[in-house]
């Protein structure tokens, strides 16, 4: 979006998506917002009928994941207070070994001594 021209026909467009309560279109990060109960699908159909680039916003505000600091969601193109969305799998995996190693020097473990 290089206008706001461009900006007002993006915002039209995405505005007759069934569901949509409002768009906010943002010149400075290329971004537009579309917020009520829509399917994303619908959505980047909708924007893609424009003929500009479209992929979905790939940063959510750090408190909606889990793990903010894991290798995965960390990125330094972020906005301030935003993260990459990951999977919740993508922190399973790094837990499950400490958990291992917790467990392997832990006081309750009987075979805990047959280290030394």
């Amino acid at each position: 979006m290089d206008c706001e021209g461009c900006a007002r026909k993006v915002k039209s467009v995405l505005s007759g998506v069934k569901g949509a309560k409002s768009v906010d279109v943002d010149l400075k990060q290329q971004k537009a917002t579309v917020t009520g109960y829509v399917d994303a699908k619908k959505v980047l159909a909708a924007a893609q009928s424009t003929k500009k680039k479209v992929e979905l916003w790939p940063y959510v505000p750090y408190t909606l994941v889990a793990n903010p600091y894991v290798a995965q969601a960390y990125d330094k193109k972020a906005p301030p207070n935003h993260v990459r969305a990951v999977p919740v799998t993508a922190t399973i995996a790094e837990t499950t070994v400490d958990d291992r190693y917790t467990n392997m020097f832990s006081d309750e473990n009987p075979n805990a001594c047959s280290i030394m």
